[in-house]
């Protein structure tokens, strides 16, 4: 079989790449001491990722190994993490994904602590950016028991929550899959904050439709697009993958129930007619996404 790719296992500008995003994620506190691990696609069948007990914030391009699409380490000098099968389960079921990046974000994870799944239609930005984030069940990180468990949820998101262990985001290169998880953990941090104050208001059906009137006009997809018995705000479209252990919202108030994309639509609250995108909405969020990778 021919190679498409160039094999980018000696580019140290990549290599560096890796260790730009791993200072990142230890200087928001997103990884302590030798916590989580990075990896970027660069051949058919090479990865390189980051090794094993080394403080992400601290990384050199010499201390990047490669491993073949398997987990076998074929480069480096020091050895490859341990987690790496995770990284290679999500590659291997998503093709268009060439970077992956595992860390435990404090405010996402303590959602992955509490079993508690993250709320939808409460923030626009969340909702046309990111979407629902599915929570994989807990197995012990390591082996490829611990990289299966994401595999039900990888066709409709680019962010998954590790039950009792932390976030995987994953994207076309290395910036992307590291904004999602920022995006994420900023979006927690909210959250816990307005608990605070009392329940987060959700949005109500007509203003959550436009939302996603926007994110399909934007071209990004939703498995609420293609779901038919999925509704709007309800956490329920990943219930194939969940299978009799859908998380139950506790702390927060219970989702309004909304007729989904596929379904009807709300009737005399909503205007039935196709949305028209609110122009001063669209520029709001994209200037507020262009200040915050900004600030990235």
């Amino acid at each position: 079989m021919s190679n498409k790719w160039n094999s980018g296992i000696n580019d140290r500008g990549l290599k560096e790449e890796i260790c730009e995003i791993g200072r990142r994620v230890y200087n928001k506190g997103f990884a302590a001491a030798n916590d989580g691990n990075i990896s970027i696609r660069v051949g058919e069948n090479e990865v390189l990722c980051t090794p094993t007990m080394i403080c992400k914030g601290f990384m050199k391009p010499e201390d990047i190994c490669a491993v073949d699409m398997e987990g076998k380490q074929i480069a480096g000098v020091r050895k490859r993490t341990s987690e790496v099968l995770l990284h290679l389960a999500i590659m291997k079921h998503r093709p268009d994904v060439k970077a992956v990046v595992h860390c435990h974000p404090p405010h996402a994870t303590a959602f992955a602590v509490a079993g508690e799944p993250i709320p939808q239609c409460i923030l626009p930005e969340v909702e046309v950016f990111m979407g629902e984030v599915p929570i994989a069940p807990y197995e012990t990180p390591g082996d490829d028991r611990f990289a299966q468990t994401v595999v039900p949820f990888l066709k409709a998101t680019n962010t998954i929550i590790l039950r009792n262990h932390g976030t995987v985001s994953f994207g076309k290169d290395l910036v992307d899959a590291y904004w999602k998880t920022e995006i994420l953990d900023a979006y927690c941090r909210i959250l816990l904050l307005a608990k605070q104050l009392g329940q987060p208001q959700y949005l109500n059906e007509q203003k959550s439709r436009e939302l996603l009137d926007l994110k399909k006009k934007w071209g990004f997809d939703d498995p609420r697009f293609h779901n038919e018995d999925c509704d709007l705000c309800g956490n329920s479209a990943f219930r194939e993958g969940y299978k009799e252990n859908i998380p139950v919202q506790r702390a927060f108030d219970k989702a309004p129930e909304y007729p989904g994309i596929l379904q009807k639509p709300c009737g005399e609250a909503c205007d039935t007619k196709p949305a028209i995108v609110n122009e001063d909405l669209v520029k709001l969020i994209t200037s507020q996404v262009l200040a915050a990778l900004g600030k990235a």
